[in-house]
């Protein structure tokens, strides 16, 4: 299924244990032949779950589309409507595209145009929803949507391949369903803006973006500016509440785990938040042809070990990557994390031939590395630990 258009799955599934979000929308959707996106993510990591044993009976739940009424919590009507509009005649006006920023900048027109980014704010939404009822007795509860992760969506324009904010429509319905303290924590590549101005003036929503400096949408030639190290949202109504952390290209495996002890948990800690939304790009990985940072998915599943502890309640999502074998495996691998499965040296022989059936037109994937096929975890990618990254944790702090 595609998904349905229900405010909640009956009956509601158990939390005991994490709960697995998908839809078979994303096997045969993509943004065009040369889009970045035109590569199986979803599909693949889900594919890779099962090959691996990973999703027992009732752990899986078919994602809701959101409705627009459902969107236009945080979307604005005619925004949405645009959206509906050129999905139905897979065209848009000159008009329409200067206002609404669909069909040019890297957001094109495709079949599934709002169908799409609307199941995975379907799935977002559904797991504030759930997550949000539970009762404060419930033991912590973690719920995964790989196909989430779409921070850069504005109120009424896409934005950086996004057409909605997951991420923000999640928030908010934790926010709805009366918690009052959520910390999102955003490891992609690039700024988790369209998060951070969403709740820029709200200090019940705590933001931290961890991202390559100078990427888009920063702006190289202004360091101090949105989504750099001073910026931190807000002012004193909003209680300063967001910190970034732009770093430099190059970026280890053990900078990453020195800034999440010496910045992300102290941050975590003393915000004392009742939920957590961790955004999972899989764009600061080494193999991902869209960032210059260096990171092994070993050092992004460990940072998501570290930090879900500090919170009750968990949304994990995806988010960025363009590498179809690096976000497949990577993202295989939270859901594996999340639950405390043993990551395989060699895959099954099963996983081996979905990773070995893909195919990718950039230049990476003319000669892929065995790897890539074989193994679900990289190489660790360990470094020396530069004054920077140390005095960036100070700042942060500070």
């Amino acid at each position: 299924m595609e998904g349905s258009q229900i405010p909640l799955p009956a009956p509601t599934p158990a939390l005991d244990r994490p709960l697995l979000i998908g839809s078979e929308i994303y096997r045969r959707s993509t943004y065009g032949s040369r889009h970045p996106l035109a590569i199986p993510r979803v599909s693949t990591a889900l594919d890779l779950c099962r090959a691996l044993g990973w999703v027992a009976e009732g752990r899986y739940l078919d994602s809701p589309r959101a409705t627009p009424a459902e969107l236009a919590r945080f979307h604005a009507p005619a925004y949405v409507a645009a959206v509906q509009a050129a999905e139905a005649g897979q065209a848009v006006s000159e008009e329409a595209k200067a206002r609404f920023n669909i069909g040019v900048n890297g957001n094109p027109v495709f079949p599934e145009i709002f169908r799409r980014p609307a199941t995975a704010c379907g799935a977002s939404i559904q797991a504030g929803r759930l997550l949000a009822a539970l009762p404060p007795d419930h033991g912590p509860a973690t719920i995964y949507s790989p196909a989430g992760g779409t921070h850069h969506g504005r109120p009424d324009r896409a934005s950086g391949f996004c057409y909605f904010n997951d991420p923000v429509l999640a928030i908010l319905a934790l926010l709805d369903g009366g918690l009052e303290r959520i910390f999102y924590l955003d490891l992609d590549a690039h700024h988790g803006d369209g998060v951070q101005d969403a709740f820029h003036d709200d200090p019940r929503v705590f933001t931290l973006s961890i991202h390559e400096a100078g990427r888009w949408p920063m702006k190289p030639r202004e360091p101090g500016g949105p989504g750099g190290l001073a910026d931190r949202a807000g002012g004193p109504e909003g209680g300063w509440a967001a910190r970034n952390l732009p770093v430099p290209p190059g970026f280890n495996d053990s900078e990453l785990a020195f800034l999440v002890e010496a910045a992300v948990l102290p941050l975590i800690e003393a915000f004392e938040p009742e939920a957590l939304v961790v955004q999972c790009g899989a764009d600061a990985l080494e193999d991902d042809p869209l960032s210059r940072l260096s990171l092994s998915n070993l050092a992004l599943w460990r940072a998501v070990a570290t930090v879900l502890p500090t919170a009750p309640r968990r949304l994990v999502t995806g988010g960025g990557g363009y590498n179809p074998w690096s976000v497949g495996r990577a993202w295989a691998g939270v859901w594996a994390t999340v639950n405390g499965f043993a990551i395989p040296e060699r895959l099954p022989a099963e996983a081996e031939a979905l990773l070995r059936a893909l195919s990718w037109r950039h230049s990476r994937g003319r000669n892929p590395p065995e790897r890539w096929f074989t193994t679900l975890a990289d190489p660790p990618r360990p470094g020396a630990i530069r004054d920077e990254i140390r005095a960036m944790a100070r700042a942060v702090l500070a």
